[in-house]
């Protein structure tokens, strides 16, 4: 199965810039299908970002958050070549993790 996380992380100068888009529904609960049943909540609840054993971003979600979520960030310390792993835990225990690159 393919990852559900794509992620473009590019080192410059002091600073690494991370872009991430995670395909995951983020049901809320609170909307219904076409036949009216409520479609029960599955949403990611922690999405971690880890370079060099250490967590540099971790994002604490719920089901506020909308579908097919995108963020971006930066964080120091890291250079070209680097490995940055991206995982992510959702409200069901289904998970996904990535390891990229740094470009």
């Amino acid at each position: 199965m393919a990852s559900s996380i794509r992620v473009r992380a590019t080192a410059s100068g002091e600073s690494t810039e991370i872009q991430a888009l995670i395909r995951h529904p983020m049901d809320s609960g609170f909307v219904k299908d076409a036949s009216g049943k409520a479609i029960p909540p599955h949403y990611i609840q922690v999405l971690d970002f880890e370079h060099a054993g250490k967590v540099v971003f971790t994002a604490l979600w719920g089901p506020a958050v909308s579908k097919d979520p995108y963020l971006k960030f930066q964080f120091k310390g890291a250079k070209k070549g680097d490995d940055l792993t991206v995982s992510w835990i959702d409200n069901k225990g289904e998970k996904d993790s990535s390891v990229v690159k740094i470009g």
